[in-house]
């Protein structure tokens, strides 16, 4: 049996078909892996955006060799 799907629905797009199963299954594993930032952690990675952008950040190596952990 064969299914068309009309174009004006997908708008062109490719469309996937899944069990509700697992689409269930797959909205499971967004909510458990999903990252949402706190205000605090928003405000930080901004100022360490800002930081960067002024060349006031360190890579991790200078890091490393900052606090002296050399492999």
């Amino acid at each position: 049996m064969a299914v068309t799907i009309p174009k004006n629905i997908t708008n062109g797009k490719d469309l996937i078909v899944i069990s509700k199963e697992e689409y269930e299954a797959l909205m499971t594993l967004k909510k458990i892996y999903e990252f949402q930032p706190t205000s605090s952690q928003k405000r930080a990675l901004t100022a360490a955006r800002k930081r960067k952008k002024k060349g006031e950040a360190l890579t991790f190596s200078e890091f490393k060799r900052h606090l002296d952990l050399t492999d």
